[in-house]
């Protein structure tokens, strides 16, 4: 082996062996908790500046001051993180959302409170824990490796930890401390955090901003890892290590020598890209247990004022409004949080890269350096640019079409990293590159009237699309996106839409807040700002237009003294918080004057108030209802549902083995049979959510076997869940109306007829579903199905939480809809349900159907 390869190799084992400590850290903490702690970063950093600040500036002998740092600081950050904010989050199971904004909440916290104590400059004289050799690293990685492997596999502890993460519940009733599991995952993953920060710090950029996001980048290795295997973890990142190491060697002729410098600086990026965009999806599971946003009602006066103060710079700032102009630029890139995450319900870590990209475009457009095209004036070349990037919003749309909760939200961040480390950090892209504005507009004065034009247009246009069907559509998909797809709404197609309309609008604000600085600075957008913007949002209200206004003065204006972090510190609290105590948005716009929507205390013109026997409140199905009552199928010809053959296995276990089922209409088929039987498998072969491995599914002899769940609503098979699948933050009406939206039959005229017929006719369609009693959301998902004029009604387990009366109601309905022709297949455990309704029933055994 050459020298100069055994030095590179040296240098890559050193980079790969503090990456493999995160990695050991980062698997160690979600083993014992189920929480993916993206703020591992921000603690490495905190606890590098703690060493520096006891070794250097107070003068203490490094081995005490490591020895305070790593096994007081550090593992007593995991503890206080633990007890205060994750632990009472994981009772009695993870919340995903909720732990994931926590601990982007620490992220920013930490962040911020570290500007503030040791502020913003970077510091080149962090001490140096271990010698340059890194096979000293190497070894401690490796020796803490093989223990914590050894811990987990052969000791009572690590058999409490496997059972604390299959069941926290479970594990407890079993005389397991789950606490105690709990506190040793985050001191040990703190510990690994801080071990990292002091052995990067005196190789990198210690400041506030720069150790955190080197760290957030080799999350790749824990990724790549399927957060399971430490042994994959240690020998992905030394690989990484070592191979970011050696293509320093090469230089290629021509363009490619930038590409690969790029790609060799950056080569944890690349891994963390594909790790979080092509495998598939870590922390996916439970992710669908969203926290719906409820729709809100900004008092006029809220608005008259929150004008009032965006005019104030006008009179009393003078000419130069230099901070003031920076406000409504980010309150129009914050308004894309609102589009994505707030209406859409999908996570969005990377905003800031479609803003800095937003700028960057505008700036290579009006210097003529953009490929193909010549100079543009500034306004021209802004909304150019916003065409631009408006289709990138694909980069992170795409992966989002499958991946919920924390998988969407490491493919976001690894498109937000990718882009600040593969364009922003490259001089090929931002040498040289200036910002003016259009002449007429040199004056701030000036420029912040056009801003607050675009601000007031982004604020018309985002309220425009939260209304209608678009924003009944919107909402459907962040409440519950596969109930959404049983709706027939196009859950891919709306997800990309709201990605590339979000990333339309920050790139506008990022054209815009590039113009008001006359500069383009890629700090301003990198990776750190995104999760800031991200949690600001969140924590004033991700669905209401008044919240990225405050958000927007907030980050502007304290930022703005002599001292940074003020913001991100108070951000960073806010959003602990709100990880911990999820009210705490609606507490802040009560405080604001904004409150949820409210029902009318009477009925609007030309409805029906509650007929004799109905009581909305009680939720009961009563009776009185005729066939007469329900939307018509409408269609003079049948249709008839078919399984041939359907087959589907996981792993070992068949589920299915050749199951053939016929659903005639005018009938009501029941599917009985022990739990694991397979009914359910093949109940959702025959909605659309499941794909069988083999057999055909059929609709009037077509096969439409590989059709999706919201393209079968379309054609006539509607479907409710065992488990409901109502949108909490709309109305009963609402949720009704999104069948006769999105459904076979797009007739808003069948709403009333489906309200009569279920009795939600009167006051209580006007009430938010969020709150209702179990039978009158059984009644509301079983409308929201019929609204759409459905040929084949699919039922899993439509009595579950239904007393005898509800039961009994439900069981006329279900026969008047087969009088009139249409075929129900009833998937139940009631067997006198079934015996009372059912025309055939099956029976299900070992996945195949036996009489």
């Amino acid at each position: 082996m050459s020298s100069l390869t055994y030095e590179l190799t040296l240098a890559g084992l050193a980079v790969g062996s503090a990456a493999a400590l995160t990695g050991i850290g980062l698997i160690v903490t979600y083993r014992a908790t189920g929480v993916l702690n993206l703020a591992q970063g921000a603690i490495a950093m905190v606890c590098a500046y703690v060493l520096r600040q006891l070794s250097v500036e107070w003068g203490w002998p490094l081995p005490l001051a490591a020895a305070l740092t790593l096994l007081v600081v550090a593992p007593g950050i995991g503890l206080v993180l633990d007890t205060l904010v994750f632990r009472p989050i994981s009772v009695p199971v993870v919340d995903t959302t909720r732990a994931l904004v926590a601990s982007i909440g620490v992220f920013v916290l930490l962040v911020g409170a570290a500007a503030l104590v040791w502020g913003s400059g970077a510091r080149a004289d962090a001490p140096k824990l271990l010698p340059d050799d890194p096979w000293a690293q190497l070894a401690a990685v490796l020796l803490l490796a093989a223990l914590v492997t050894s811990v987990g596999r052969w000791t009572r502890f690590g058999r409490e930890v496997r059972a604390v993460v299959d069941n926290r519940a479970l594990a407890a009733l079993g005389g397991i401390d789950a606490d105690r599991v709990s506190a040793v995952g985050w001191s040990f993953g703190s510990f690994t955090a801080g071990l990292t920060g002091v052995l990067l710090a005196p190789y990198v950029r210690l400041d506030p901003y720069g150790l955190p996001l080197l760290v957030v980048e080799v999350i790749a290795v824990a990724v790549l890892a399927r957060m399971r295997s430490l042994t994959v973890a240690v020998g992905a990142a030394l690989a990484i290590g070592v191979a970011q190491a050696q293509l320093t060697r090469l230089h290629p002729a021509g363009w490619g020598e930038s590409l690969l410098q790029a790609v060799g600086a950056n080569l944890f990026v690349v891994a963390l890209l594909i790790a979080a965009l092509v495998l598939p999806g870590v922390g996916a599971q439970g992710a669908e247990g969203r926290a719906a946003a409820p729709a809100v009602r900004v008092p006029g006066v809220v608005w008259l004022v929150a004008g009032i103060l965006f005019l104030l710079p006008l009179g009393f700032a003078g000419a130069d409004l230099h901070t003031a102009i920076q406000v409504p630029a980010l309150a129009v890139i914050l308004l894309s949080l609102v589009v994505v995450t707030g209406r859409g319900g999908q996570i969005s870590l990377g905003q800031a890269a479609y803003a800095g990209l937003g700028a960057l475009f505008t700036a290579l457009l009006a210097a003529g350096r953009f490929p193909w095209l010549g100079a543009l004036p500034e306004l021209l070349a802004l909304v150019v640019a916003v065409l631009l990037v408006a289709p990138l919003g694909l980069l992170t749309g795409w992966p989002a079409i499958g991946r919920h909760g924390l998988a969407l939200a490491l493919a976001t961040l690894a498109v937000g990293v990718g882009v600040s480390r593969f364009v922003f950090a490259q001089p090929y892209a931002t040498a040289g590159l200036s910002l003016s504005r259009p002449a007429g507009l040199m004056s701030d004065r000036a420029y912040y009237l056009v801003e607050l034009s675009v601000l007031a247009a982004a604020l018309l246009a985002v309220s425009a699309l939260r209304r209608g069907r678009m924003g009944r559509a919107l909402a459907a998909l962040r409440d519950h996106e596969p109930g959404a797809s049983a709706a027939g709404v196009p859950v891919p197609a709306l997800k990309v839409l709201a990605f590339v309309t979000g990333a339309a609008l920050a790139a506008l604000g990022g054209g815009l807040l590039g113009m008001g600085l006359r500069a383009f600075d890629p700090a301003a957008f990198d990776p750190v700002r995104g999760l800031l913007w991200f949690a600001a949002v969140v924590v004033l209200g991700a669905d209401n237009l008044v919240g990225p206004l405050v958000a927007a003065a907030l980050l502007v204006g304290l930022d703005a003294g002599a001292r940074g972090g003020v913001a991100a510190a108070l951000i960073g609290v806010l959003a602990v918080l709100v990880g911990r105590f999820p009210d705490i948005p609606g507490r802040i716009l009560r405080a604001l004057g904004i409150s949820p929507r409210r029902p009318s205390e009477r009925p609007a013109p030309g409805r029906t108030t509650p007929r004799a026997g109905i009581s909305p409140t009680r939720g009961v199905l009563s009776g009185g209802r005729t066939a007469a009552d329900a939307p018509q199928s409408g269609a003079a010809r049948t249709h008839t549902l078919v399984a041939r053959g359907v087959r589907l296995r996981y792993r070992d276990f068949t589920a299915l083995d050749g199951v053939d089922l016929t659903l005639p209409p005018g009938r009501v088929t029941a599917l009985v049979g022990a739990n694991g039987a397979g009914k359910s498998t093949l109940f959702h072969c025959l909605c659309g959510t499941l794909k069988p491995d083999g057999g055909r599914v059929e609709l009037d002899g077509v096969d439409i076997t590989r059709r999706s769940a919201h393209a079968r609503t379309r054609l006539g098979i509607a479907r409710t869940f065992q488990q409901l699948a109502v949108f909490p933050s709309l109305t009963v009406e609402e949720n009704v109306r999104i069948g006769s939206e999105q459904g076979r039959r797009r007739d808003p005229g069948a709403v009333l007829p489906v309200l009569r017929l279920l009795g939600l006719d009167g006051p209580v369609r006007d009430l938010p579903a969020a709150g209702l009693s179990t039978g009158a959301l059984r009644r509301v998902e079983l409308g929201r199905a019929l609204a759409g004029g459905p040929h084949t009604l699919l039922l899993d387990e439509p009595a579950a939480g239904l007393d005898a009366v509800e039961a009994e109601a439900l069981a006329r309905i279900l026969e008047a809809l087969a009088a009139d022709g249409m075929a129900v297949l009833v998937v139940e455990h009631d067997l006198d349900l079934v015996t009372r309704i059912a025309h055939t029933v099956h029976v299900m055994e070992a996945g195949r159907i036996v009489r």
